[in-house]
């Protein structure tokens, strides 16, 4: 699909500079950009590149002075990072714009199915399964018995949802994240074996959540793993059975939560963060990466790092001691030679 310079400044309430009906189907970085491809300019140091650059619509502000030709027509804005997001949007909502049942697919005929929605090829729909309005259900996806998927969700192709969760409004799950898995449950038994403990609880995913690729979130033992509205799971992160995860966290990849723990809202894990089982996290806490939380931790938006897990600012005066400690082993060995001859003087 092509797009004019001047559709494009309708868009973005811009002003055209050179040829208003020159056309685009792509998007690109300023310095790569070729013929046919739009792109925008908003750190002064990519400046150079707006001149040899062969795309052919490029958007700039208001405020820029050219100091040589430009060969691509030029569309000025107020801020041009802000109006080039503004397109991304657009060029992903088109990207995404699929409609109707493809087929081989599986519907049972229990399932209930909203208005507009897209269900891709090879994809099953358990009994009982409610799917809102305007939801994508992408090829080689599977939706267990009696899950609720709300409105406007995207369930990318390869998305595994086990029977009894529930998906809120504006749900995004990308490929290979898996929704309901078993909690880890295993009783120790007499011969040293392990008996497998049986997972009837559920995973509820509010409204606004977004799940990274290959992100598992497992079912609770009883009740249910909640992860709250407007949770950002970035891909490779595991949360434990019967979890709760706060409005609004944002947790990084590889990080692992395990069971039974409350994580606050607003808290930042960074990536490879190890969480262990059973305690809190307070509202607004940041930890950092590779950091292990091996405690409850109650003052909120406080800066964590290190394994086991201690205030950041500490954790950097001790991280400098440590790259000190071989000179400060050498002052002590010179010391105790001092002393050593101050006690043969004595």
């Amino acid at each position: 699909m092509q797009f004019t310079a001047q559709q494009i400044a309708s868009l973005l309430n811009g002003t055209v500079e050179g040829d208003p009906s020159v056309a685009v189907s792509a998007l690109a970085k300023i310095e790569e950009a070729g013929s046919g491809a739009l792109s925008f300019l908003a750190n002064p140091k990519y400046e150079q590149y707006l001149y040899t650059t062969d795309a052919s619509i490029v958007i700039i502000n208001n405020s820029l002075t050219l100091t040589q030709p430009v060969t691509a027509t030029l569309i000025r804005v107020e801020d041009a990072y802000s109006a080039f997001s503004i397109l991304l949007d657009a060029y992903s909502t088109l990207k995404l714009n699929k409609s109707g049942v493809e087929q081989p697919s599986f519907i049972h005929p229990t399932a209930t199915i909203g208005q507009d929605v897209y269900i891709g090829a090879f994809a099953y729909i358990g009994p009982d399964v409610k799917v809102g309005d305007n939801s994508k259900i992408y090829p080689g996806t599977y939706v267990g018995d009696n899950v609720t998927v709300g409105n406007n969700v995207t369930l990318f192709a390869g998305v595994k949802v086990y029977f009894d969760c529930v998906l809120g409004d504006n749900v995004i799950i990308h490929s290979g994240a898996i929704i309901g898995s078993d909690g880890f449950g295993f009783a120790p038994t007499g011969d040293g074996t392990f008996k497998k403990i049986a997972q009837i609880g559920n995973v509820v995913l509010e409204d606004d959540v977004e799940v990274g690729s290959n992100t598992t979130i497992d079912r609770a033992t009883m009740g249910s793993t909640i992860i709250r509205k407007g949770v950002k799971l970035d891909n490779l992160v595991q949360i434990a059975h019967n979890v709760e995860i706060g409005n609004n966290t944002v947790i990084a990849a590889q990080t692992g939560i395990s069971g039974s723990t409350k994580i606050g809202e607003q808290v930042i894990l960074g990536g490879q963060v190890g969480v262990v089982g059973h305690i809190s996290v307070a509202k607004g806490t940041q930890v950092q990466a590779q950091s292990g939380i091996s405690r409850t931790i109650t003052d909120e938006n406080k800066k964590w790092a290190g394994s086991p897990a201690f205030a950041y600012s500490s954790n950097m005066r001790s991280q400098v001691v440590v790259q000190r400690l071989p000179e400060l082993e050498k002052r002590i060995q010179e010391l105790e030679k001092i002393i050593a001859e101050l006690r043969k003087v004595n």
